[in-house]
């Protein structure tokens, strides 16, 4: 049989993700601040493109792109892109009357502080120990191997090296090790350089000048079983009475396990909303939050330039063509943006009215496909617009996905939410007895008394989501 090339005709779809498609779906999924950034990143690279003035916003109108129409695609045109005509600033006049006070001026700038230095400088652990290490009265040899030590100490205060291998790292003796350990602990914070938490704990003990008592045996004979509330072993081995146990527990309760922790260099993190839930009345409002958002628009003077009679090169006309389509893309894309945040907002609200009034008890299951048909669009488009975006509620500050959960079965009617159920058994061990609290399997009984079958592996499920621990854990003896 003879091979041969033919040429041949077929008919086929694609989907082609075109540079502006991407770019499209890559805002519906960026944060507030992260939108903001990519915003100020194109401003800088396109030229076409600028930031109104706020005085400037509510002047923009829409003008007639008479003459360019070939040039400049008919979307340009449907969007208020262009700004009102400012008015031209003195500069001169402005000049010579900065000039008369302007020594002045630069005298009492000179005086005043720099910006950096008045801001707040959080000292770190080691910083600290350092600080301590060379106000005490040590050689050199103890320094250096204070300050190896210092060095490997963890963000909670421990450390993570033995003796023997501090000693040969320093090209030093293992007593010499053990002798600038034993100053290094009695540095702030009290049980800094341990090497676990029975070491920590008792190296306060230590200090607070408890040695002997019963605190110092809880702690080195029967940490663990005060970490299970085993105090009914802990009394029978001891021979001494509950007070006498949860006095010392009180003591205990009042040390410091993690040395490190009042250094640490996190800062809180604030969530500001992408939109706002309002109830007025009986119905409820929906606001996005645009503020701190630039309001976009097409300098003028790039349009003039196509529209005008001059001449100008092809290169430059293809190079404004491109910039402008970018620029009104941009301006669409983050147009449409917004609208789909609200649609998806607003289809929320009407799927979960009850949570809004309510609380989280209320909410109702709620998948991705309902809202996708709700507001006819891909279930892809709401998953990225839910992704990274809270929204500000009369019951708190939520992210869009947390309205979306699965369903658990009652014993007789519809379903109910996950989240629902794990707001209960909050409020079930919230309510229970510390000195007998429910085991995971009556809560799965409570929980059917109230209309809710779950099994107990399910219960556990739940409450080791909600960072609750077990019953054994919660018990008060005293």
């Amino acid at each position: 049989m003879a091979l041969e090339l033919r040429q041949s005709l077929n008919l086929s779809q694609q989907l082609i993700m075109t540079p502006q498609l991407q770019q499209a779906i890559k805002l519906l999924q960026l944060s507030r601040l992260e939108l903001l950034d990519t915003i100020m990143e194109e401003i800088q690279i396109n030229p076409v493109l600028e930031e109104s003035a706020p005085e400037d916003t509510q002047g923009e109108t829409q003008q007639d792109s008479e003459g360019s129409s070939a040039e400049i695609p008919e979307s340009y045109d449907n969007r208020k892109i262009e700004d009102s005509p400012k008015e031209e600033m003195d500069w001169e006049g402005y000049l010579s009357e900065y000039s008369k006070w302007g020594n002045d001026l630069a005298y009492e700038v000179k005086d005043l502080p720099s910006p950096e230095s008045n801001r707040a400088i959080k000292t770190s652990m080691y910083d600290h120990l350092l600080w301590q290490l060379n106000m005490n009265k040590l050689d050199d040899t103890q320094k250096e191997i204070g300050a190896f030590i210092i060095g490997n100490l963890d963000e909670h205060g421990y450390l993570d090296v033995t003796d023997d291998e501090i000693a040969s790292t320093t090209g030093r003796t293992v007593p010499e090790v053990v002798e600038v350990l034993n100053i290094i602990r009695r540095f702030d914070p009290i049980g800094i350089a341990a090497r676990d938490t029975r070491e920590c704990l008792l190296l306060q003990i230590d200090f607070l000048g408890l040695n002997g008592t019963l605190v110092e045996k809880l702690i080195s004979l029967h940490l663990h079983d005060l970490e299970n509330k085993r105090y009914d072993h802990i009394a029978k081995a001891l021979n001494v009475s509950g007070e006498e146990i949860q006095n010392a527990i009180s003591i205990i309760q009042s040390l410091e396990p993690t040395p490190g922790r009042g250094f640490s260099q996190d800062e809180p993190i604030y969530i500001v909303p992408d939109i706002y839930v309002i109830k007025v009345g009986d119905d409820f409002e929906i606001i996005l939050n645009e503020d701190g958002l630039p309001k976009l628009h097409i300098n003028s003077y790039y349009k003039d330039i196509l529209s005008s009679k001059d001449q100008v090169s092809s290169n430059a006309k293809s190079y404004i063509q491109e910039k402008l389509r970018s620029a009104a893309w941009l301006i669409k894309s983050i147009h449409q943006r917004q609208r789909t945040i609200y649609k998806v907002t607003e289809s929320i609200v009407r799927f979960q009215r009850d949570f809004f009034d309510r609380g989280i008890a209320h909410l109702k299951p709620l998948v991705l496909r309902d809202v996708a048909e709700d507001i006819e669009m891909h279930e892809s488009t709401v998953s990225r617009v839910t992704t990274n975006k809270y929204v500000f509620t009369p019951q708190g500050i939520f992210e869009l996905k947390f309205f979306f959960n699965s369903s658990v079965r009652r014993v007789d009617g519809d379903d109910i939410a996950s989240e629902s159920v794990k707001e209960h058994i909050r409020n079930i061990i919230k309510e229970e007895n510390k000195k007998n609290p429910y085991s995971d399997e009556e809560i799965a009984d409570i929980l059917k008394k109230m209309n809710i079958r779950l099994a107990r592996r399910t219960v556990a499920k739940y409450r080791e989501t909600l960072k609750i621990l077990p019953s054994r854990k919660r018990r008060t003896a005293f």
